[in-house]
């Protein structure tokens, strides 16, 4: 590809957490809008699965069709890359599961921070029922998903590295 400019993985990873953070932003203004203050589309139309053992990979949240849909979606878009350019490698899917996995955590937050029926100030447990496990302050899915998602970002740019210096 001419004109094509390499840029240094630590900068790559962190522009691309910065892109991930902008796009967190904006789906959760998007959220916001469709949900309002009744979060977990909990005034929407869609269909909901409680007390199934599929809860579990939802931190013990409902499934609705509406999260259904828009986690396919959400994965779906960040998968468009690879189709753009028509180049797959597993380090690159890790580095999109990682991702995707990061955005769903600072949209979610962001979310309780831009609404106006929540804010900083009702980010806790007793104004958020549908997060039902806790842990310092935020919901345990934040901890694990964050974690996980930065560990998984970081190795996918870590194998970039030992490719380049090998």
């Amino acid at each position: 590809m001419t004109g094509a400019r390499q840029i240094a993985p630590g900068v790559q990873a962190a522009l691309l957490l910065l892109w991930v953070t902008l796009l967190g932003a904006v789906f959760a203004t998007v959220e916001i809008q469709i949900e309002g203050g009744a979060g977990w589309a909990a005034n929407l139309p869609t269909w909901r699965l409680d007390n199934s053992w599929l809860n579990l990979f939802w931190g013990g949240k409902t499934i609705t069709g509406y999260h259904v849909w828009v986690f396919a979606f959400m994965a779906l878009v960040f998968h468009l890359p690879l189709f753009i350019t028509g180049l797959f490698s597993w380090r690159h899917e890790v580095r999109i599961i990682g991702s995707v996995m990061v955005f769903w955590i600072i949209e979610d937050f962001l979310w309780f921070l831009f609404n106006p029926a929540f804010g900083f100030g009702k980010f806790a447990p007793e104004f958020i029922p549908w997060h039902k496990h806790w842990m310092l302050g935020v919901p345990v899915d934040y901890i694990l998903s964050l974690a996980a998602g930065v560990v998984l970002i970081g190795w996918s740019y870590r194998s970039t590295l030992k490719k380049e210096t090998a």
